[in-house]
């Protein structure tokens, strides 16, 4: 983070989120990311039965369906805007306004990702759900459309905001994400100091991090439900469905997915997002965290 002192914009943090974001995203990010759309997506599979069918599609490469060209443009240009974002509203939140570390968090966390969501996350978010989910357009003998092929018709028959379709969700989904991730994160870390009776001048160590940015990114899974309707509303699936919204909204997806699945539909695929959520928390919080503190040359734990 930067120095407290410090007025202006801190331009090496749109690096040092992409960096970070694009080493999330390569690393566990991917597999947990295409489990859980999977299981959202086809809300009757468990996740043994999503993983065997991801399998089905080229053993492990099909646990990273879509990272090359989407989620590795995603990761970089929303990395970039997240950690920007809410790190000058942080930096403002605790400076200016005098608040709490937890709840500069949570203000900063939905700053970057409602900028985040509008900024690049739309376009990307939705070509990887398409690239996850138009396997289920397969006929007996025949190949699913190739991703650009389904990205050309949908934007010729619906145009930009069809290519958008769902960024509300996303918008929803990104702001109670890193909302929540930030919020609980600084909250898990302040309690550790107090526990520890560490002072807030003196960094916790990485196991310490590590542990706050665990807890924050498993409860900040509590919104599943929009994630499962921003996947409904975004999937390429062909769903012949009368009762599927002809015009999803937020509103009219989730009644339909409850009218569906029940309450267990909206949960679907929690598991493996609980384990993304902990994953992405340690590396856009805790290891963030540490490579802004090394280039503004502050100490960095332990």
């Amino acid at each position: 983070m930067a120095p407290s002192g410090d007025k202006g914009f801190n331009w090496s943090n749109i690096a040092v989120g992409a960096t970070m974001n694009l080493f999330e995203v390569t690393t566990l990010g991917q597999p947990l990311e295409v489990v859980k759309t999977q299981m959202a997506a086809n809300r009757t599979q468990s996740m043994g039965d999503a993983m065997r069918t991801i399998w089905s599609r080229g053993g492990i490469k099909g646990f990273y369906q879509g990272l090359i060209p989407w989620a590795w443009i995603e990761a970089s240009t929303k990395g970039a805007v997240l950690i920007f974002t809410s790190s000058e509203i942080e930096k403002y939140a605790t400076g200016s306004l005098h608040m709490s570390k937890a709840a500069a968090g949570m203000l900063g966390g939905i700053g970057g990702g409602v900028a985040q969501a509008y900024a690049t996350m739309g376009f990307c978010t939705c070509m990887k759900t398409v690239e996850i989910t138009r396997h289920k357009q397969v006929v007996s003998g025949g190949k699913p459309e190739s991703t650009f092929k389904v990205f050309a018709d949908i934007y010729s028959k619906e145009g930009i905001k069809g290519i958008n379709k769902g960024v509300n969700a996303v918008a929803v989904r990104q702001a109670t994400n890193w909302g929540s991730r930030f919020g609980f994160a600084r909250l898990a870390e302040n309690g550790i100091r107090k526990l520890r009776g560490i002072s807030e001048d003196k960094p916790l160590s990485a196991p310490e991090k590590i542990a706050a940015s665990t807890v924050g990114g498993a409860l900040a899974t509590w919104n599943q439900p929009i994630e499962v309707v921003r996947v409904e509303m975004q999937s390429a699936i062909k769903n012949k469905d009368p009762n599927r919204p002809a015009k999803p909204t937020i509103v009219n997806t989730l009644q339909y997915i409850y009218n569906q699945n029940g309450i267990k539909g909206l949960y679907r695929g929690v598991a493996p997002r609980i384990g993304l959520g902990i994953w992405q928390t340690i590396c856009m919080v805790s290891f963030a965290d540490y490579v802004k503190s090394w280039i503004a040359g502050q100490p960095i734990g332990k």
